[in-house]
């Protein structure tokens, strides 16, 4: 979730407003302040150092606080205990301070009379739309023990998934960080030396490898302040971008295409979007309302898209299987899968068949990629350190052919 500054216009009074809303994305935080009865004027994400970051990190709560307090309320809802006495005894058990202090916050709310699922929207940064919709429909079925244990196995899934993604792509990363401290010690401590040895001989003519090696080291050395500030400028716009829907759909695009790693996210979204249309589905969620909670649920601006493009095409009476067949997003086994459970009347079932087999197929792309990206990332270690020895060696071979050293 990423908090975004706005600045509407209230249709009532032609005031400005402003404010701030929590939101996945620009469209979800367009929407929620709209909601208000606001026009939006300008909508920016608020910076990383506002507020108390320190906080946020200690407090933030995980996925596993969730999944637990999803239990633990299903289990004594289950057990006949009212709602509002079942949230206090998992509030009392809530180790997370964040996320207590927000259940205290529902139960004011039950307390005043609101549903359950109307009072855990209030905090969109802990619970997704695709949570308080779940909910909402075992309010509405009285199924509500059922819902949140579904809930529970839906977060685990999920945490699951990413974790495997987390570990395919956090190994690269180490090498490249641990070249980039090399490089960085050579830059700074080994060529100033070199180019102190290479001061005393005669007739030297360095290559332009080493002369250029050799200037990224003083240049290093005598401005590194400035360096250091130009590393902070360009990681912060960098996040900051990252941030805009220009950088998130340029991000989710890379992810679809990229090598090596489009394979392993285009089956990641399939096994969400099927996932958690299974958990929607299996709620007696209508499938329009469905498919709107699984569009932002994949966590991708592309698919989002396309997902909102079916359901148009549903509501004008085609078929799910139909809506999505032949999107480039969309792996061919999933409308053929859909296909099935429609004309079976076992959706559900195919649903999360499918996720099942894009689940163990996302194992397979990690090991797949974890084969592939070792040996790359050895040969391009491999380069850098030919051109950084090749740098420092090739004037004393040049000295040697020339004969300035007999």
């Amino acid at each position: 979730m990423v908090t975004y500054r706005y600045t509407a216009k209230d249709a009532v009074s032609g005031k400005a407003v402003k404010g701030s809303v929590e939101a996945e994305n620009e469209n979800s935080a367009t929407k929620m302040v709209r909601a208000q009865g606001l026009t939006v004027l300008e909508l920016t994400p608020k910076g990383a150092g506002d507020a108390n970051i320190v906080d946020r990190l200690l407090n933030r709560v995980k996925a596993k606080d969730k999944v637990i307090f999803s239990r633990q309320l299903s289990t004594l809802i289950n057990a006949g205990l009212p709602l509002v006495q079942s949230l206090r005894t998992v509030m009392s058990q809530t180790k997370n301070k964040k996320l207590s202090a927000v259940i205290g916050q529902v139960i004011n709310d039950v307390e005043g009379g609101k549903a359950l699922s109307v009072s855990l929207e209030k905090h969109p940064s802990i619970f997704n739309q695709v949570y308080t919709s779940l909910v909402a429909a075992g309010e509405t079925s009285g199924t509500l023990d059922k819902a949140l244990e579904r809930l529970a196995n839906q977060q685990e899934k999920d945490a699951e998934l990413a974790s495997k993604v987390r570990g395919a792509l956090i190994y690269p990363v180490i090498v490249l960080l641990v070249m980039g401290g090399v490089v960085g010690f050579m830059v700074v401590a080994v060529l100033p030396q070199v180019k102190e040895l290479y001061k005393g001989l005669p007739g030297t003519n360095l290559p332009f490898v080493t002369r250029l090696l050799l200037a990224i080291s003083d240049f290093t050395i005598r401005f590194w302040w400035l360096v250091l500030i130009l590393v902070a400028i360009a990681a912060f716009f960098t996040t900051r971008w990252a941030r805009t829907m220009g950088g998130k759909r340029a991000i989710d695009t890379a992810k679809l295409n990229m090598w090596p790693i489009s394979g392993l996210f285009k089956k990641l979204y399939m096994a969400r979007f099927t996932r958690t249309g299974t958990t929607l589905v299996a709620s007696g969620v209508p499938l329009l309302q469905t498919m709107q909670v699984t569009s932002r649920a994949i966590d991708n601006v592309l698919i989002e898209e396309s997902v909102v493009k079916a359901a148009e095409k549903v509501k004008g009476g085609k078929s799910l299987s139909e809506s999505i067949g032949g999107d480039p997003y969309f792996l061919d086994l999933v409308p053929q899968m859909i296909k099935i459970g429609e004309d079976s009347g076992s959706l559900e079932q195919m649903l999360d068949r499918t996720a099942v087999y894009y689940e163990k197929e996302v194992d397979n792309e990690v090991k797949a990629i974890s084969t592939v990206i070792e040996p790359v990332l050895m040969i391009v270690l491999g380069i850098v350190s030919l051109v950084i020895v090749g740098a420092i060696l090739l004037p004393i071979y040049g000295l040697v052919g020339s004969g300035a050293l007999r």
